[in-house]
């Protein structure tokens, strides 16, 4: 027998290492490096607009937990928890009502901006991080998004020019109004799935119309319109809507108007268009509106019919009507914008026109300089129909009425309308607006000389007042250890009643940032939200205080003590009752902690003390 030793394997043998994974791993990173290479312009955009969304909101990350955004804080709490109660979704305990805040009744989530889409999609972070986490997260992310979605638009859609269509993208995203609304309105600023909606309905009338599928080489229509894009863009509009239903209903509703108005100055001016495509598209349309409806039909019952429901809007719209020379004027919080400004609209959060003079004079010089394409005009159309809504049903001037009947008089105590506050449809001025100016700035960029230089420079004059601040935050109190140490379940068990001293309100809502750091797994009487707690059945903010909630909230704005006797006693054992308290929690920081604890003491007996706070068995 030969003792000569095996053979070393060749190279010509097949080996196992040969299928491991180490050799297919530099071929996929191969792989993803070319499809970075390719989309290099795109990732450059969206790297450009997270950084700045990340220096806007860059104050609020120094501390999530410990920071609030200084200019609408109520509305950042009542989010918080939105978003604390939406992430219950992972855990299993998700309804489209809650009974966590407003005990025993609840409260109807639909009939709220409670964001819910939002809520689930990033509930991992809130568990793991917190509701502060989640919230500075999305006001980044809405901001960067929104941009990066209408610059892919531009850019793919449009066919513009990169340069162009990234001016284009930061005008939508962090226009006056979308910065003044990320002050804790996280519906309205969550804007990412509108380009792609436009995109889909798009791409709808392109599969309607023969004449788009014209062949390349003969130019010879088709004939018929495409089926399968048909469906396929009916089926993907249905499922955007129905997502964006859960995230902002306003937006929609905003966008769908304005894609009205635009669709019929279309049908006005390309007769030949309308012709050829509107029978198909049309049924594009209703087989994605009805798509929808079949998944919508029971949420939009339960928002307005269900149980807790509010079928009217809240909020007047002759408060909250644009004035009209706030169009030219520029936002306090624009780097170069006037505190003075501020009186033009109701609040820090609503400065949705503010869009200054250079802009407007701008945007009218795009507009005739391009002519009379169907899309200049639609837009054109939008812009003069969305800005004339937003004045409300009678103008306002420097703050004066005019007496001048606006056009959303005619809109007035419509269904659904009157729920969308007028100033807020000023908010489809911006996409339309930077339509028209990458219109421009494409044709510029494609011309040479003078045109392009006039252009250029016009659209940065234009632009460059509009740079947004960083959004100034203050700093908060933290939640008491009683409640982060997880010492609350000494008196009262998940899914209880805990009741805050004082409770919650509106106007005063802190105490809910109790429950969402403890990822409400208890409830709370009262707090603030939508019901239907009004005159009537009518919509309302919070619900009318209890004698003892009343009673509490008054010691806690004057620190004088009541004088407790047995009518107050039994109002409180009914109160506590009517709640299902299974405690009640005042804070040691609490202003007039003193008062309050001795008022409580007479109301409920000897307290127990345990961390920062005292606690009363009820």
């Amino acid at each position: 027998m030969s003792s000569r030793p095996p053979t070393a394997p060749t190279d010509d043998v097949a080996t196992p290492a040969d299928h491991t994974p180490t050799r297919v791993r530099p071929q996929r990173l191969r792989r993803w490096a070319r499809t970075a290479a390719r989309h290099r312009t795109d990732l450059l955009a969206g790297l450009f607009f997270a950084a700045l969304a990340g220096t806007l909101t860059h104050r609020l990350w120094a501390d999530p937990s410990g920071l609030v955004l200084a200019l609408n804080p109520e509305d950042q709490v009542l989010y918080e928890w939105f978003l604390a109660v939406d992430a219950r979704a992972l855990l299993g305990d998700f309804g489209l009502s809650t009974d966590r805040l407003n005990a025993p009744d609840g409260v109807n989530l639909m009939a709220n901006t409670s964001v819910i889409a939002l809520g689930v999609l990033f509930a991992p972070v809130t568990l793991l991080f917190g509701a502060p986490v989640t919230f500075a997260l999305l006001v980044t992310v809405n901001l960067a998004g929104t941009a990066t979605a209408w610059y892919l638009l531009f850019s793919r859609t449009l066919r513009a020019h990169r340069a162009a269509a990234t001016l284009g993208g930061a005008l939508c995203g962090f226009a006056p109004g979308m910065v003044s609304q990320s002050n804790s309105h996280l519906h309205m600023t969550a804007q990412w799935l509108l380009p792609v909606i436009v995109w889909l309905v798009v791409r709808l009338l392109r599969a309607a119309d023969p004449v788009a599928r014209s062949a390349p080489a003969t130019g010879v229509p088709v004939g018929a319109p495409d089926l399968r894009r048909l469906v396929t863009s009916a089926a993907g509009l249905a499922a955007a809507v129905s997502a964006q239903v859960f995230i902002g209903e306003e937006v929609l509703f905003l966008a769908a108007l304005t894609l009205l108005v635009m669709a019929l100055t279309m049908i006005v001016v390309d007769r030949d268009l309308a012709r050829r495509a509107l029978p198909a598209f049309a049924g594009g349309m209703a087989l994605a509106a009805g798509t929808a409806l079949l998944v919508l039909f029971r949420p939009l019952w339960f928002q307005f019919a269900g149980p807790l429901s509010v079928a009217d809007g809240m909020f007047s719209p002759h408060y909250f009507s644009t004035d009209l020379r706030s169009w030219w004027a520029i936002s306090p919080l624009s780097l170069l914008g006037d505190d003075r400004s501020a009186q033009l609209s109701t609040g820090p959060a609503e400065y949705n026109t503010f869009l200054g003079w250079p802009l407007l004079v701008v945007t009218v010089g795009c507009a005739i300089w391009l002519g009379r394409r169907p899309l200049v005009l639609a837009c054109t159309a939008g812009l003069l129909v969305m800005g004339a809504l937003s004045l409300g049903p009678e103008v306002v001037f420097g703050g004066d009425d005019t007496g001048l009947p606006g056009p959303y008089a005619l809109l007035g105590g419509l269904p659904v309308v009157d729920g969308a506050l007028p100033m807020r449809f000023a908010l489809a001025a911006p996409p339309l607006m930077a339509t028209l100016l990458v219109l421009a700035v494409d044709r510029a960029l494609h011309a040479r000389g003078r045109t392009r230089r006039l252009t250029l420079v016009a659209v940065a004059v234009a632009l460059v007042p509009l740079l947004p601040a960083p959004l100034p935050t203050a700093q908060r109190p933290p939640v008491p250890e009683f409640i982060t140490a997880g010492h609350w379940r000494t008196c009262v068990e998940p899914g209880g009643v805990l009741v805050p001293v004082p409770l919650a309100t509106p106007k005063e809502p802190w105490p809910m940032r109790w429950a969402t750091a403890a990822h409400v797994e208890f409830s709370m009487p009262e707090g603030f939200f939508i019901g239907p707690h009004g005159r009537g059945g009518s919509a309302a903010m919070g619900v009318a205080p209890r004698p003892t909630s009343a009673l509490l909230a008054e010691v806690s704005r004057s620190g004088l003590r009541p004088v407790v006797g047995d009518e107050q006693r039994r109002r409180a054992a009914v109160d506590a009752e009517h709640w299902g308290a299974s405690c009640v929690v005042l804070a040691a920081d609490t202003a007039h902690a003193d008062s309050l604890r001795l008022t409580l003491e007479g109301l409920y007996g000897p307290s127990n003390r345990l961390s920062d706070a005292w606690f009363w068995r009820v």
